[in-house]
């Protein structure tokens, strides 16, 4: 972390693969600024953008900017569902919204080019992370200051990763150890690991309120102010 960031509280980016809400991917919803979700992973479109920018093949993703496109896949094939053309009685891929970047023409055309080598949604280079199966609510205790704050994270996310998140209410969070039910946590281990088990569905079930019972992590300063 630099000295404007710790001096902003603000968290360095998270340069591991890593995962992700759906609330974090549909923020990025713009042309400058585009991410989509499918088949359990999380990718960054915005190379690809601005590379067709201005071509009508774009439309297409550009509607589905920030959202979860996994219905537009065959999950074994891993990769675009295909149909049967009721004029040509050829297989074709099945683009409902309309043929996009990458998708051959139905019929021989010059002007498509086919010099790409993987089609964007093959290529590995635009994946920036997983998509989280399950989210979880956590409530973190500073007891050095009172100061609490609950916070969404992905249940398969280490503590370690959880940490990174919470840099944004504080920046020295690293400073602290973290303790659940007076034991030190794992650091490199998933809250489940640790013995913190997600009881969302139990709370839902009683149809009970489940942030009047949030589990607590406490954090306790270590007094050796880590550098940042």
């Amino acid at each position: 972390m630099t000295t404007e960031e710790a001096a902003g509280k603000m968290p360095a980016p998270m340069l591991h693969s890593r995962y992700y809400t759906s609330q974090e991917v549909a923020v990025h919803n713009t042309m400058d600024n585009l991410w989509v979700s499918y088949l359990g992973k999380v990718y960054d479109l915005t190379p690809l953008v601005e590379q067709f920018k201005g071509d009508i093949l774009l439309k297409p993703i550009l509607e589905a900017a920030g959202q979860d496109i996994s219905h537009w896949f065959d999950k074994k094939r891993k990769d675009i569902r295909i149909e049967i053309d009721q004029l040509t009685n050829c297989q074709k891929y099945h683009t409902p919204r309309g043929r996009f970047v990458h998708i051959p023409p139905l019929s021989p055309n010059s002007d498509w080019s086919n010099a790409f080598v993987t089609p964007w949604w093959k290529d590995s280079k635009y994946e920036v992370g997983y998509l989280t199966e399950k989210t979880r609510g956590i409530r973190i205790i500073n007891t050095l200051t009172g100061q609490e704050h609950v916070i969404k994270v992905c249940s398969e996310e280490t503590v370690n990763d959880i940490l990174e998140r919470y840099l944004e209410y504080n920046a020295h969070a690293a400073s602290y150890t973290w303790k659940y039910n007076g034991v030190p946590l794992k650091m490199d281990s998933t809250l489940e690991e640790n013995g913190i088990v997600d009881e969302d569905e139990i709370f839902y079930n009683l149809r009970m309120e489940p942030d009047d019972y949030r589990q607590s992590i406490l954090l306790y300063f270590n007094d050796d102010l880590t550098e940042l």
